[in-house]
């Protein structure tokens, strides 16, 4: 594939990629080896129950950024990168079945991908190696002494943030923005899907369902119960660019059904 033509495919993590919540794992982790107290697992599982109820749509963003960064605060990072060999493998047993075979998809297309993540960067880029993918980017806390501050050592990888990333990323690798892929569950992300030529909402909130069906976009809803996946969209003409990758994904993880297939088998 030319460079001067590549493209990329950008995935959100929480209830995107997985079900739930990064960072309540890592917490839960954490709590188990006794770095941080009930009290504290307390508070960042009922932060992880709103978060998965409601989504990140509200627009407050400070909100997000305090809850990443007070989940490390005071931790050292060796301590954190050690954690990972037990917080990777419970994040990859929550990989919905589908996400991993539209990483399979981009792949054979000739795109690479990412992880994009407002989560610790010192989680989402080891994940992103576990799954094949070329790179993971997340929140980078400031670390003083090898203890983490509870400050930002970087752009907050949350709405606007990861456009700017998204933007930075393309420029030094050379891929066109308008054939890549932005996969996400949340209306906090419309910045960057916003900037991608494709984007796709995954298991939607609702201020993002509204958005995807006024603008066109695949609303993609992966089961719960069972290894399918629902696509429907506005669009006719995007309903059928769906139709190569619908068989793709669902020749691996059984059957796909759009709106428009639905209605030929109402006939």
């Amino acid at each position: 594939m030319d460079d001067s033509t590549r493209g990329a495919a950008f995935f959100d993590l929480d209830r995107t990629l997985i079900a739930g919540s990064s960072v309540f794992t890592f917490a839960t982790v954490a709590w188990r080896n006794k770095v941080i107290t009930t009290r504290d697992l307390f508070k960042d599982a009922t932060n992880a129950i709103a978060f998965r109820l409601a989504g990140a749509s509200d627009g407050k963003s400070e909100a997000v950024r305090d809850r990443i960064l007070s989940a490390v605060e005071g931790l050292n990072q060796a301590d954190l990168l050690g954690f990972n060999e037990e917080i990777i493998p419970r994040v990859l047993e929550r990989v919905r079945p589908e996400a991993r075979g539209l990483v399979d998809m981009h792949h054979e297309a000739g795109r690479d991908c990412f992880i994009i993540s407002a989560s610790p960067e010192e989680l989402v880029e080891p994940l992103s190696r576990a799954l094949g993918m070329q790179g993971g980017i997340g929140t980078r806390s400031e670390v003083a002494d090898g203890v983490y501050t509870g400050r930002l050592a970087g752009p907050f990888c949350y709405g606007e943030g990861k456009a700017e990333i998204i933007q930075r990323i393309a420029e030094a690798r050379g891929y066109d923005l308008r054939l890549c892929y932005g996969y996400s569950d949340s209306a906090s992300d419309l910045p960057m899907l916003e900037l991608v030529g494709h984007a796709v909402a995954v298991n939607p909130d609702g201020a993002l369902q509204s958005v995807a069906r006024q603008r066109g976009w695949p609303v993609v809803t992966f089961a719960r119960r069972r290894k399918a996946a629902v696509m429907s969209t506005t669009a006719s003409v995007g309903a059928a660019a769906l139709g190569v990758g619908s068989y793709a994904l669902g020749r691996r993880h059984g059957r796909i059904v759009t709106e428009a297939t639905r209605g030929r088998r109402r006939r």
